[in-house]
């Protein structure tokens, strides 16, 4: 299995309630981020996507399961893979750990559709979906 996209964020005052505990939204912040920061390592910059190709990734699902709560100016890994792919959907997974231990705080999933500047559903462009496949077939070992 290949190693997961990885990025590090600093918890800010303003994603906290007044115990100092992030507010469950603002994990899918999180996510968006490390997706982006994936899509990155592949290759290619998801803003491109948007402008030389029309191809957009709008959230169709997302789900996660919160384990234990992140705290005001902690800093935490988010782990991003790409789990699967068809012609027209991408799913990610996702894991937010507490850097000092690497306790697991959520773990979470987002799935895409793939679609025009119109929200008309797409093909994945053949450059964005052959970088994918690349990362599934070393992350499932094919």
């Amino acid at each position: 299995m290949t190693e997961p996209s990885t990025i590090t964020v600093r918890v800010r005052y303003a994603e906290t309630d007044q115990m100092g505990v992030v507010y469950h939204a603002n994990y899918f912040v999180w996510f968006e981020m490390g997706r982006v920061e994936c899509l990155r390592q592949l290759g290619f910059d998801y803003k491109q996507m948007e402008i030389a190709d029309d191809c957009h990734l709008p959230v169709v699902e997302a789900s996660c399961r919160y384990k234990a709560p992140a705290r005001y100016d902690e800093l935490l890994t988010i782990e991003t893979r790409i789990v699967a792919m068809r012609s027209g959907i991408v799913r990610f997974a996702y894991r937010l750990l507490r850097n000092e231990g690497s306790q697991v705080l959520a773990e979470a999933q987002t799935t895409h559709v793939v679609v025009d500047g119109q929200m008309r559903k797409r093909v994945l462009p053949e450059k964005y979906a052959t970088a994918i496949r690349s990362r599934l077939k070393v992350t499932s070992g094919k």
